[in-house]
Parts: C-alpha cells; structure tokens; sequence
C-alpha cells in the first residue's frame, strides 16, 4: 500500500508543497565528489583508464573498448524479427515527432535595407550515453540517436556499458539498435567515464585494438543514467553542453473519482520497475479512487515479473498517495511536483492537462499511459527529473541546435539608426563604438 499525504484543507505554497511531497533523495553533490577523480583519470589515461573502470565497475575489462563493426553487424543479423520490426516502428514514429520540432529559420527586416536572419545550426558531434543496469534500453538508442540526426549532427558516437556475459561488448540489443541506425562509432563504456571519454576525448593504448586516438571529444553530452553520470554531466557542463540531468525515473498521476483504478495501479507498477528507487505518486481528490488504486497494486504486484524491484519502489520514501481537496489543489500539487512523466486520468482530461505548467511529459486519458512514450508514442523518453521540469525540458533536437543570428544592414539602413547608437555608445562610455559607425558614413 501506497503510503498517505493527506493535503485537503490546507492551502500551500509551491515551496510548501515542495518540502513535503514524496521525492527521490538524490545528493548529487556527494556522487560529484566521488565522479570527479574518476574523470581525471580518464583524462589523464585514456583507453588505460576506461579498461580499469570497466573492470571495477562492471566486472569484465573489454578488449575492445570501440565495438567492432563486424560485432555490430552481427548483433542485428541475430536481433529477433518482432523486435527489430518495433524498434524500426519506433525509429519511424521518433523521426516523425522530432523533424515536427525542428525551427523555421526568418528573415525579418528590422527597417529598410536593415536585416536579421535567424539559422540553425547543428553541432558537429555528440556523445550519446545509453544506461546498462537493471533493464536493456535499446530504446534510449533510438531516442538519443533519432534527435541526433534529425537535427542534421553529422558525427555521432554512443556508449553504453561492458557486459560481462557479452564479452566485454554492450548488451546485443543494443549494438543492434544502433546499426539500424547506422551508428557506427559504439563504444563499451558505462557510467561517469563515458561522460568523461566524450568531454576530453580518449587516447588509445599501444598493443590494443583500438589505435593511437580512441576518442575525440564531443560538443554535446546526452542520454539518461544513475546519479553518477547525472554527477558527471554536471561536472562537464561548460566545456561541454549535455541535455539535464536525468536522474532516477518518476511518475505522478492525477486522477480524480472517474478513474480506472486497474489503469492507474498498473502504471505505477510500471514504472516502479525500472529501479528499487522509482517514484511512483497518486495525487487524486478521490480517497475511494485511492483505497481501489492500493487494493490493486497488491493484486497485480504479485504477479509482476520484478516483484522485489516493485515493492521496494511502490514502498520507498519517494512514491506515495498525495490526497487534495479538488482538482485545482491537484494541478498545484502536480505543479510543485513537477513529474519527469504525468498522467492525467481525469474527467475533461485535455483541458486539465492544458493547465499543467511542469512536467517532463504529459500524458492525457486513459488510453496514454507512460510505456507508450517509453517506445512508440513519437515523443522523447529522455526527460528531467527530480523537479527540475521547472525549468528543464525532455531531449529535443533543440539540444543539438544553437542558434545564430546573422545581421545585414546597408548603408542606408546603417545612417537611419547612426544617431542613436552613437547617443547608446557615448551614454556607456565607448566612443569608439560609435566611431566604428560614423567611419562608414564619412
């Protein structure tokens, strides 16, 4: 049974609510101290470094730290039929809801003869990062990759964990992923070290496989993982960018009386069993919905293939019931909240969710529950967490894009804004920047 945070009657702040929702305790500061040595060593030694991380970490020290592209191609001759039909769905229906996001570019005339063109550009490389844990995610191949290219990023690389039962290589499942996608560049690396490999590039080790440069760095950093690479990207950012800091997967559903509780109880399970540390919540102004809600979850619970996982999920501090007085409660509730996946089970579901300011994604009815974002819904799975959709977004090609303006002006639309800016200039003490103007007027 869900544990209780019984809201009704009380009137909140966003700050108020914040303290006192189910949450994840999360210290990434902590993880940062412990990732930080870890990227020095990968910058000091390279491919030397990778290989002993690999054996401390995950318990198998690759040969090939760059996956061989026969092993690729293997790994999708030997994928299984139904599940490379649903991953070439999945790769089709992604390509369809990122190239909708991709930006116009306009060219607007400020004044006559004076123009600003708005371009964007992809970066020229990224480093895409697919966890390896407890599940198999060939799925975040499709989503990290797919933005990737719509974008227009012409050089990609990927890693994913060493696999002890694979021969030091990632998980099949994975490497075929990316061979339909004609990712060539696939490294066997996991964790922080992978962070570190894309941000400062990896030298390779005289006598191995992979060569004298093993890795040049990245502009980009994207793709989900434990707190340690969440700690990783952190301590990157800047001398690269990276998309968030995903953390540990979480879920709220909003729902009120109408509910099915079968639904809501199985897409909490859902995701619940991704990790013993998953955040499941219910926020709903029905306690009747949330005593079937409870009832069902120990019935479907019981059956589920990761029952442990599921439990220790469902009965940690982080998941729970929120009970509020009314819907209105409940959008500040889920707002405070701020769910890297919100449902919402509720009557007039669409204009609800119209009100929902942060989430990761949102979820709308009965019939979209969160798995159908996790793989074939056309959205991106790669979303913020931890409350962060404040003020963070899911993976876009927009993590790919910076934008450029370009500015044009002849000499007539130069002499019309002349005198201002010379007023501008003089008014912050910079006369030779109105000079710069008036010397192309003279």
């Amino acid at each position: 049974m869900l544990r209780r945070i019984d809201l009704r009657g009380t009137d909140l702040s966003a700050r108020e609510l914040a303290q006192v929702l189910p949450r994840a305790t999360l210290d990434v500061e902590a993880a940062t101290a412990r990732v930080l040595p870890i990227i020095q060593d990968v910058r000091d030694r390279g491919a030397a470094a990778l290989r002993d991380l690999a054996e401390r970490f995950d318990g198998v020290r690759p040969e090939h730290l760059l996956v061989p592209a026969p092993a690729l191609r293997d790994a999708l001759d030997r994928l299984d039929p139904q599940v490379r039909e649903a991953l070439e769905l999945s790769i089709a229906h992604n390509r369809a809801g990122h190239e909708a996001q991709l930006p116009t570019e306009r060219d607007t005339e400020v004044l006559p003869g004076g123009h600003v063109r708005q371009r964007w550009v992809p970066v020229a490389r990224v480093g895409l990062y697919v966890p390896g844990g407890l599940a198999v995610y060939p799925s975040s191949v499709v989503m990290n990759v797919v933005a990737a290219q719509v974008a227009g990023v012409g050089s990609l690389a990927v890693a994913s964990p060493p696999q002890q039962a694979f021969g030091g290589l990632p998980h099949p499942t994975i490497l075929a992923a990316c061979a339909l996608l004609g990712v060539e560049e696939v490294y066997a690396v996991g964790g922080a070290q992978a962070v570190a490999m894309f941000a400062y590039g990896a030298v390779g080790e005289d006598g191995t496989p992979d060569g004298e440069r093993l890795c040049e760095p990245v502009d980009v950093v994207t793709g989900p993982g434990n707190i340690y690479v969440a700690a990783a990207k952190r301590a990157v950012m800047g001398r690269v960018g990276i998309d968030a800091e995903a953390g540990t997967t979480e879920i709220a559903v909003l729902a009120d009386a109408g509910a099915d509780p079968r639904y809501v109880a199985a897409d909490l399970i859902s995701q619940a069993e991704h990790d013993p540390a998953a955040a499941s919540v219910l926020v709903t102004d029905s306690p009747g919905l949330a005593d079937a809600v409870d009832a069902e979850i120990e019935r479907q619970a019981a059956t589920t293939t990761h029952a442990e996982r599921v439990r220790t999920a469902l009965g940690g501090a982080q998941s729970g019931t929120v009970l509020v007085t009314d819907l209105d409660q409940g959008v500040a509730v889920c707002d405070a909240y701020g769910a890297e996946h919100l449902e919402v089970q509720t009557a007039d579901a669409a204009a609800v969710a119209g009100r929902i300011r942060n989430a990761g994604a949102i979820f709308v009815g009965p019939y979209s529950p969160v798995p159908l974002g996790d793989y074939l819904a056309g959205s991106n799975h790669v979303l913020p967490t931890g409350g962060t959709a404040r003020f963070a977004s899911g993976l876009s090609v927009m993590a790919f894009l910076k934008p450029v303006q370009v500015i044009e002006y002849d000499d007539a639309a130069l002499r019309k804004v002349a005198d201002p800016l010379r007023a501008l200039a003089l008014s912050e003490d910079l006369p030779a920047h109105a000079d710069a103007v008036d010397l192309r007027l003279t």
